[in-house]
């Protein structure tokens, strides 16, 4: 009987075992989805916390672990979404940035430039790049007058001298601001000399097409009450009357004629660009003035021809008035990547410096007869064109006058 009792208490040991070895097998198979889906969350969780947003989970069941990784794909492709969106907004920050003609850099507070765009790169003259470089290293190679600019840190306008000591008004602006808990500081350098110019050239053509208007408003009438008089004195028979006639009519074209070549100052037209030969160009030139050209053959300059022919003429027609000996005017084409430069040079006067910083200026001559309309309608082309106009004095006596305009245009 004991023995019996023994056998069946081992058998029921054994029963038990078994029930739970299964129980064990059918929870571990029926947690294995569980298992897998934990595994692969936790991994897509390690995705996005190292900024991966491309993983998406295959997680088929609809059960609450089936609902929380629907919800991690959903938000794995928001985030993909915004990263996409947040890259293109970046990509065109960046091209609007390296584009801007203003000169952008960024300096942390190690004076340690971490962000520039191309022209940042022209001024310091760094073409491989400036980003970090010690912003004190590059001020020595920046264009003189930066420097000071810089290290002071003040908005405002400064002057810089570029090419050939060419004076240039400039401003310059700040931003300070903390960027990963370190202090930053933005300049933004903006030349406005061209703007200037432009504001001013503005000014003086508004007074010119005034004065025009109120001149052409008297000489209509006064020349047809001279042509009423010429017309009442032909049977008086006296000389001196004749004589005084004929003055006032002379007065009366030569006013007409000044304020008609104010007039095409104040109303230039819009340039029409296109290639010109440039051997071409001088050999009609030739006829008028002398000159000696020291270009190379077959080149070409874009530009409006009408405007670009009364640009040289006016060159010319100055450096001839200049006291030079008229062998010793020449001509300088000399083609560059972005642009043509234009130099005409004579042996002459020269300039002060008082006269040069007016010589673009319209009314302002030295000479007893000028009109000061020659070197400011050049200007004015050159401007139209999208150009430079410098003068400055030569080292060997004379004068250079340096026109530097786009190699295309419009």
């Amino acid at each position: 009987m004991f023995l019996l009792e023994l056998v069946d208490f081992d058998q029921a040991l054994l029963a038990a075992f078994g029930i739970v070895v299964l129980s064990l097998l059918l929870t571990r198979y029926f947690l294995r989805d569980i298992r897998e889906g934990l595994s692969a969350l936790e991994l897509g969780l390690l995705n996005l916390k190292d900024g991966e947003y491309a993983t998406t989970l295959a997680y088929q069941n609809k059960d609450e672990l089936g609902k929380l990784c629907e919800l991690y794909n959903d938000t794995a492709l928001k985030l993909r979404s915004e990263k996409h969106w947040l890259y293109q907004r970046e990509l065109l920050l960046d091209k609007v940035t390296q584009s801007s003609p203003e000169v952008l850099f960024l300096v942390n507070d190690q004076q340690q430039v971490i962000f520039s765009n191309i022209a940042a790169r022209r001024f310091f003259n760094c073409p491989i790049g400036i980003d970090g470089k010690l912003i004190d290293n590059l001020l020595n190679t920046a264009p003189k007058g930066a420097g000071a600019a810089i290290s002071d840190r003040k908005e405002g306008l400064f002057t810089l001298a570029v090419d050939d000591n060419e004076p240039q008004t400039w401003y310059m602006s700040t931003g300070s601001f903390t960027l990963n808990n370190q202090a930053h500081t933005l300049f933004i350098l903006k030349q406005m000399t061209r703007e200037l110019s432009r504001q001013e050239v503005a000014v003086w053509k508004k007074v010119i097409r005034v004065i025009s208007h109120e001149l052409n408003n008297s000489l209509g009438p006064i020349s047809s009450m001279l042509h009423s008089g010429k017309i009442l004195s032909e049977n008086l028979e006296e000389a001196r009357l004749a004589r005084v006639f004929s003055t006032i009519d002379e007065r009366i074209k030569h006013l007409s004629d000044f304020v008609q070549g104010y007039g095409k100052f104040a109303k230039l037209p819009e340039p029409k660009i296109q290639a010109n030969d440039w051997t071409n160009l001088l050999s009609e030139l030739a006829s008028q003035w002398q000159f000696v050209d020291l270009s190379e053959p077959d080149q070409t300059i874009h530009a409006d021809p009408v405007q670009l022919e009364q640009l040289l003429i006016n060159l010319l027609k100055n450096a001839h008035e200049s006291g030079s000996n008229p062998e010793d005017v020449s001509i300088l084409l000399a083609q560059r990547k972005t642009d043509s430069c234009i130099m005409v040079m004579d042996k002459g006067k020269g300039m002060s410096d008082t006269v040069m910083a007016s010589a673009l200026i319209p009314f302002y001559s030295t000479k007893a007869s000028g009109s000061g309309l020659g070197l400011a309608l050049c200007r004015e082309i050159t401007d139209a064109h999208h150009g430079q106009i410098a003068l400055y004095n030569r080292d060997e006596g004379g004068l250079v006058v340096r026109v530097v305009l786009p190699s295309q245009s419009g």
